[in-house]
């Protein structure tokens, strides 16, 4: 294990370029996520869909975010660099069959492929993270690699309003996806393996059940129902937004457009700042600051009335929407050792956790049709409150500790 990442050393050029690669690699998670919900009406309006097969179509799309276990749990049997490479080529390929799609069905496919190979790389990405940097650089490095996923999401509602323009509409905007391709390259020839990987090679694999008969069951439960009750929120907040301000508030697509944009762009800095804040202050306080802005930023971003305030509120639920992410990839990559690290991934976030990713939407979706987008999400705003309880009561602080110890706690 190289002295950076036992330490607190300075980052080596290898880590350097690591650091750009999974940031880059994060980049296309925000963008694809945004991509979706700032489609939808003009993809409903396409296909015919109402609010309620509209979120029935969002929810199978996010099937794939469970599916994604599958490939999440191989990278502790195949290793990270491997599963990495697999996830990069199949989300490219994916995303340019999304633009060819000729009805729900094929667009729903597609998407869900895709969502399978993207959430596998943002797994392994935050694996990644954790194994090859310094402990006192951990929360940071999550932190920022997260925030690229909020960058994703400003260049993503920047460049839809003209896109959408384009003789191929919102199909161009999938089309781009295509560009992970050249991460591929990188992967193949200079990506390697992380080094605690490397030092248990050979050691015995469990089995599909093997976390679940280790110590770490009880632990493996309480951060899937962390991941489970933040999802609740983090997605709809998000997804529906441009239904709500469309539908209930009278705007365009421009100024919705102008709003997303705006809100991602403030809340861009903050996502980046929030590893360091994590850093500082610890991962369960940051819990504590993160979900509280969720919830009250899904509240107001769906019941105020002025374009000003609604657009402030946004800004809190995106800053919230990324940031709660960082938080959680934190505690899950360190209270689990590398063994069962990517396991844990799969299980608690992909398996678990993400069923609230899907149920929310579907449920939202249908009580859209008799009380409106408002309240439906408006209400999702209890998850990150009670994720919020589970860790304080239930987490041990993780700041500044080795892997080693942290996964012994």
């Amino acid at each position: 294990m190289s002295e950076a990442v036992a330490g607190g050393g300075a980052l080596d050029g290898y880590q350097r370029r690591l650091f750009f690669f999974l940031s880059v690699a994060t980049f296309f998670e925000g963008y694809d996520f945004l991509a979706l919900a700032q489609l939808l009406p003009s993809i409903r309006a396409e296909f015919h869909l109402s609010p309620t097969a509209a979120g029935a179509l969002v929810a199978a799309i996010n099937v794939g975010t469970i599916l994604a276990y599958v490939l999440v749990r191989q990278a502790d049997r195949w290793g990270r660099r491997r599963v990495m490479a697999v996830t990069i080529a199949g989300y490219t390929l994916c995303s340019a069959l999304t633009a060819a799609a000729v009805g729900p069905v094929s667009f729903g496919v597609a998407q869900l492929l895709a969502r399978i190979f993207l959430i596998a790389e943002w797994a392994v990405a935050m694996v990644y993270a954790a194994e090859e940097f310094p402990a006192s650089r951990r929360g940071m490095v999550i932190g920022v690699i997260q925030g690229c996923s909020g960058l994703g999401a400003v260049v993503c509602a920047a460049v839809v309003p003209l896109l959408l323009k384009a003789s191929l509409g919102w199909r161009t905007v999938y089309l781009v996806g295509a560009l992970p391709l050249a991460l591929a390259a990188f992967a193949r020839r200079s990506l390697r393996e992380t080094a605690r990987f490397e030092a248990r090679q050979g050691a015995p694999t469990g089995g599909l059940l093997a976390i679940w008969s280790s110590p770490h069951r009880t632990k493996l439960i309480r951060i899937a129902l962390c991941w489970f009750f933040a999802y609740l929120c983090s997605n709809t907040a998000v997804t529906f937004w441009k239904e709500f301000a469309v539908s209930e508030r009278g705007w365009t697509d421009a100024e919705v457009g102008k709003a997303v944009a705006t809100a991602a762009l403030v809340s861009m800095p903050l996502s980046f700042a929030v590893g360091k804040l994590i850093d500082r202050i610890g991962r369960r306080l940051g819990a504590v600051v993160v979900c509280s802005v969720m919830s009250a930023g899904c509240v107001a971003a769906y019941s105020l009335q002025a374009r000003s305030s609604l657009t402030v509120a946004l800004i809190g639920a995106m800053f919230a929407a990324s940031a709660i992410l960082a938080v959680f990839n934190a505690l899950t990559a360190e209270l689990f050792p590398t063994e069962l690290r990517a396991d844990a991934f799969a299980w608690s976030n992909n398996l678990l956790g993400r069923t609230g990713y899907v149920l929310a939407p579907l449920a939202v979706g249908a009580a859209a049709e008799r009380i409106g987008w408002g309240p439906s999400v408006a209400a999702t705003a209890v998850g990150p409150l009670i994720a919020m309880a589970i860790v304080w009561v239930s987490f041990p602080e993780t700041r500044g500790r080795e892997l080693e110890e942290t996964s012994a706690l």
